[in-house]
């Protein structure tokens, strides 16, 4: 964020977006804070109804999966 941040000011990257910094919340010191042409959103793509549904179904799924002895979205 440092060098994005150096970046930036002096031109060698013309803008910067992200929905996530490296320390979450922000904090009030964050080097992005107020730098020109960036752009920072909320990281909150699963905050939807709907979102939060489909990933509860998801776990239900997995969960069901298991028990019958048939993992699956297995992470090695």
């Amino acid at each position: 964020e440092k060098d994005v941040r150096e970046f930036l000011d002096n031109g060698r990257i013309a803008g910067y977006a992200a929905d996530v910094v490296s320390e979450e919340p922000m904090k009030k010191d964050n080097p992005l804070l107020g730098a020109k042409n960036c752009i920072i959103t909320p990281h909150i793509a699963w905050a939807a109804t709907e979102t939060r549904q489909r990933l509860l179904n998801i776990v239900i799924e997995n969960l069901k999966c298991f028990i019958m002895g048939k993992p699956q979205n297995v992470v090695s």
